[in-house]
């Protein structure tokens, strides 16, 4: 077990929460509040669709050890900001 992972997996699901239930936007960095239509809709898909599996992910990887675990975390961790990135670019961006 990886203490390590679990307190970062833990870390990211109170991230998740605060983003997505709470609306709590000001916890992301590096987007411009004045190019966003939907601040609501944008804490709702990057705490739902990134920080949660992502949190999950790790939790559930810090109680597994396994070969090339990081990179499978890392690939994981792109795959999801990928998707994210994607969709906020085509659907919230004026």
């Amino acid at each position: 077990m990886d203490y390590g992972l679990l307190v970062i997996g833990i870390a990211l699901l109170l991230v998740s929460y605060l983003v997505a239930v709470k609306k709590q936007t000001w916890l992301l960095a590096g987007f411009n509040e004045k190019m966003i239509k939907n601040k609501s809709l944008l804490g709702t898909v990057t705490g739902g669709t990134f920080f949660l599996p992502l949190g999950l992910f790790v939790v559930f990887n810090s109680f597994i050890d396994y070969p090339y675990e990081l990179t499978v975390l890392i690939i994981a961790m792109l795959l999801l900001l990928t998707i994210v990135y994607v969709f906020i670019n085509r659907r919230l961006l004026d």
